[in-house]
Order: C-alpha cells, then sequence, then structure tokens
C-alpha cells in the first residue's frame, strides 16, 4: 500500500483500505505499474496512491467475472442474500473509519459523510431482503393449449461506472443488486474518489465473496478501460451514474453490442414554493435538497421557484440559513459544507454564477470563490435571476441557491418543465390536493412533495428525459439486472 498522508495512516491502521487492482479475489498492481494519486481536495494534498489499470487490466477483470458468472449465478438466493447482509453489518460496525475515508477523499462533512455510509449500507440489507422475494409466475393461455411460465434469471457481467460525489452509496447501489440478482461485475470507481469502493469491496471480500464475482479497476484513463469493457463480448449489462454528456457516449458504444443499459445520468431540479406553503418547513427543505453534500449532487434543488406572496420570506430565511453555515474541511466536526471536489470545480460554479451576475441577478450572499487554499465556494443565494441565465439551466454543483420569483400557478409549471433534464423536483405546498395534481405535471422521475429529500433504497431512483434510463432501488433495481425467460409447456 502506498499511503502518503498521516490522517489516512492513522485510518488504515482500523479498516482495510487497498490501493491496488481486484482481479479473480487478489489485490494486484496494473500490469503496467502506474499509479493514480488521490488527493484530499481540501488541502489539495495526496492521500495515497492507487493502481492505474489499463485496457488489458479491464479486459483481465471481464475475464475473471466471466470465469465466475456461472457458479454465482447457480448459488441459492439465501446463501447470495445472507453474504450481503454479512456485508450490511460489516460497513455499520465499520461506518465511522468510512465516514472519515470519505470525508478525507471527497471533502464532504462527516455528518454527510456519516449518513451516505448509513445509505449505502442500506442497499445491502435491502437487497439481501428482496433478492430472495423475487417471484416469477405461472398461468394459462388464453387460448388453452399451453401453459405460460415466467421467470427471472441474471443478465450476465455486469460493468458497473459510480461517480466521485457518493463514492460509498452509488458503489452498493449497484453492486448490492448486481450480486442479489446472480450478477458477476467489474466496478470502475470515479478517479478523485477510488479508496472508498476499494474499501466496500474488501468489506465484501471480508463477507466471504467468492473470487470473480466483484472485481475493481482504477484508473486516470477511463476511455480506453471502460470501451475495453463494453466492447468485451462477454459484457452484458452496463449500469453508469454520472454526466448526461460521459452517458450519451456510453450509450453509443453500448449500442454495438446491444448491452442492456442503466443510467443515471445529470440532473436540474426545480425546487417551487407555492404562496400557501409553510415557509419555515420550505426553508428547512430547501437547505436538505440544495446543501446535502455542498450541493454537489445530482438531486441537489437547482433552480428555485417562489410565488410571489411568500418571495421575501423565503430569500430572507434562506439567506440567514446559508449565511450560518459552517464551511471548511469535511474532516472538521464542526463543518457543515466542505470543499468542492476540484478546482475545475469552482472555476465552474464561479462561471455559472458570474453569467447570472452579468445579466442582471443580485447576490445577497457569497457570489465568489473563497480566498485561500482548497477548493471551497461559499454558500450563496442569487435574487432577481433572468430565466436565460444559464444557472438555470445547467447543473451547478455546488452551494448555489438561483431564485426565481413568479406570480400564478400555471405559469411555473412551464418554467419547471423548461430543461432536458428530469431527474427530481421539489414542491411545497400546504394543499396536498393541490401539490399531487402539480406533481403530476411535472416531468421529472421523482418528486419531493414538503420533502427536500427523496432518496430510499425501497424506492425507484431515476429520471425522465436525458436524466436517465431504468431504475435503482427498489425492486425495479434488482429487475434491472435480470432478464425475463418465457417458458411454454403443457400438463
Amino acid at each position: 500500500m502506498t499511503v502518503t498522508d498521516a490522517t489516512m495512516s492513522t485510518l488504515v491502521d482500523s479498516i482495510e483500505v487497498p490501493t491496488e487492482l481486484l482481479v479473480a479475489g487478489v489485490w494486484r498492481p496494473a500490469a503496467s505499474g502506474r499509479r493514480l494519486d488521490v488527493a484530499d481536495p481540501a488541502t489539495s494534498l495526496v492521500l495515497a496512491s492507487v493502481a492505474d489499470a489499463d485496457a488489458g487490466d479491464a479486459a483481465a477483470a471481464i475475464g475473471a467475472a466471466s470465469e465466475a458468472a456461472a457458479e454465482w449465478a447457480a448459488t441459492a438466493p439465501r446463501a447470495r442474500a445472507d453474504l450481503l447482509m454479512r456485508a450490511f453489518h460489516l460497513m455499520l460496525d465499520r461506518s465511522e473509519e468510512l465516514a472519515r475515508l470519505i470525508s478525507l477523499e471527497n471533502g464532504k462533512s462527516l455528518a454527510d459523510a456519516r449518513s451516505e455510509v448509513s445509505y449505502a449500507a442500506e442497499f445491502f440489507r435491502w437487497y439481501a431482503e428482496e433478492g430472495v422475494r423475487l417471484r416469477g409466475q405461472v398461468g394459462r393461455s388464453p387460448g388453452g393449449a399451453n401453459r405460460l411460465v415466467v421467470t427471472h434469471q441474471p443478465v450476465g457481467v455486469s460493468v458497473l461506472i459510480t461517480p466521485w460525489n457518493f463514492p460509498a452509496a452509488m458503489a452498493t447501489r449497484k453492486i448490492a443488486p448486481a450480486l442479489a440478482a446472480g450478477c458477476t461485475a467489474v466496478l470502475k470507481p470515479a478517479a478523485e474518489t477510488p479508496l472508498t469502493a476499494l474499501a466496500v469491496a474488501a468489506l465484501l471480500l471480508e463477507a466471504g465473496l467468492p473470487p470473480g464475482v466483484l472485481n475493481v479497476v482504477t484508473t486516470s484513463d477511463p476511455g480506453p478501460v471502460v470501451e475495453a469493457m463494453l466492447t468485451d463480448p462477454r459484457t452484458r449489462m452496463l449500469s453508469f451514474t454520472g454526466s448526461t454528456e460521459v452517458g450519451r457516449l456510453l450509450l453509443r458504444t453500448a449500442a454495438d453490442q446491444v448491452l442492456k443499459c442503466g443510467m443515471e445520468l445529470g440532473g436540474n431540479a426545480p425546487f417551487v414554493v407555492l404562496a400557501d406553503a409553510d415557509v419555515d418547513a420550505a426553508v428547512d427543505g430547501a437547505m436538505v435538497a440544495k446543501m446535502r453534500n455542498g450541493g454537489q449532487a445530482c438531486t441537489a434543488a437547482n433552480r428555485f421557484f417562489v410565488q410571489a406572496p411568500v418571495h421575501d420570506a423565503f430569500v430572507e430565511g434562506l439567506v440567514a440559513r446559508m449565511a450560518a453555515v459552517q464551511v471548511g474541511p469535511g474532516t472538521d466536526e464542526s463543518t457543515q459544507c466542505g470543499p468542492l471536489i476540484n478546482d475545475e470545480a469552482v472555476r465552474k460554479v464561479d462561471v455559472l454564477v458570474r453569467d447570472a451576475l452579468d445579466r442582471g441577478a443580485r447576490a445577497l450572499l457569497g457570489g465568489r470563490p473563497a480566498d485561500g487554499p482548497g477548493c471551497f465556494y461559499p454558500p450563496t443565494v442569487l435574487v432577481d435571476v433572468p430565466l436565460d441565465a444559464r444557472v438555470l439551466h445547467e447543473e451547478v454543483f455546488g452551494p448555489v441557491a438561483p431564485v426565481v420569483r413568479f406570480e400564478r400557478e400555471e405559469e411555473v409549471l412551464a418554467m419547471v418543465n423548461d430543461t432536458t433534464f428530469g431527474l427530481v423536483s421539489y414542491l411545497y405546498t400546504g394543499d396536498l390536493a393541490r401539490g399531487l395534481r402539480l406533481a403530476e405535471g411535472i416531468e421529472s422521475g421523482m418528486v419531493g412533495l414538503n420533502r427536500g429529500l427523496v432518496s430510499d433504497p425501497a424506492a425507484p431512483f431515476g429520471g425522465t428525459k436525458q436524466s436517465g434510463l431504468g431504475r435503482e432501488g427498489s425492486t425495479e433495481g434488482l429487475l434491472e439486472f435480470m432478464e425475463t425467460q418465457y417458458v411454454a409447456t403443457s400438463w
């Protein structure tokens, strides 16, 4: 193991954090011998280095998954479930160490990191329970000539690609249903945050995972590595979480092999506050929807539409709450908002804020990058934001809340739906019937009605339009990794 940070060294004394590739149950270096540095975004200091895989390493990982596929598919659902449940308990036992690891490599506050570990572990428990409950069906054909027997079979070798913003939860949200369904897999975590994914894989091995069932490749050059896996004829499934731009490229590559694809892509979540809403509750919800992980979430509220009678009260409350947020290194117990993931992320956020200000918006709070070291951008509230501002049409991925005043309920639905994305929306109103009626008109896969948080392992997570394909979580997430088989027979 190559560890260069003192805090990191303390962690590896209490939890296994591998830094090599996992192929066929063995931790091994990249064939080229290359290493990839992992840095703390709060300080830019290198924490550790991990193996830097190439296309040959990717092919070896697919080969290992393919060799393990038949035996794992034949393993009893209960045995697979027992393994996942052991992994769930191991994650809970090591939750504090995992949270600190996430804070180090990702930068998020310890409070957010602890919540992520709890959420991530729940996918192991949920699919341990759900994997033994899957039912087929038996029926008689309408003409009476035969019986219809329908079962579900594992789709096969699956490629799992996860982002940097939730390095534990995005990994378990894919690993758990794949394993529960009887699939073997290769996980490629983001280059910015590979350590958490490697630690989770180590816990699965400790729980008894057979060699080759889950393989992990880390790389600084994802293009050739992912292409090698997606063009390999042994691969049958791609599950990707990341930007819509990258998702489009992967879909084109996957099309040549006609791979089954699950895509959780970008978002542009609206947060609507109607005149009859409880303003204090709406501000509470806004802080959750906007500031979870410092706004670096595909589910983060991106655009705030507030009806005129409550606009000023909502803005006043939001500014007060955002101004009180403690910004600092994620590993500091007092921190509520950590750094952005890297310097490029800071530049992107600042470009969007500058554009809005140039078009006439006003910054009531923040509005420029923080001085000093680290990748910090302070909580920012913009008002009088014009509808043509880029910040209303592009995913911010930072702690910036642009607020738009609107007059009539009839106009807000058009503004909300004026986007190519449709992942999640938030709506606050004092009238449940009104809220449900409006929710039906919102073009998004999920709606938080008087709630600032929608994620739940038992719920189908996913979007419409260019926010993705398929669903993760719930029974639907398990079926994503399965193929339906129909047998016609008579008796």
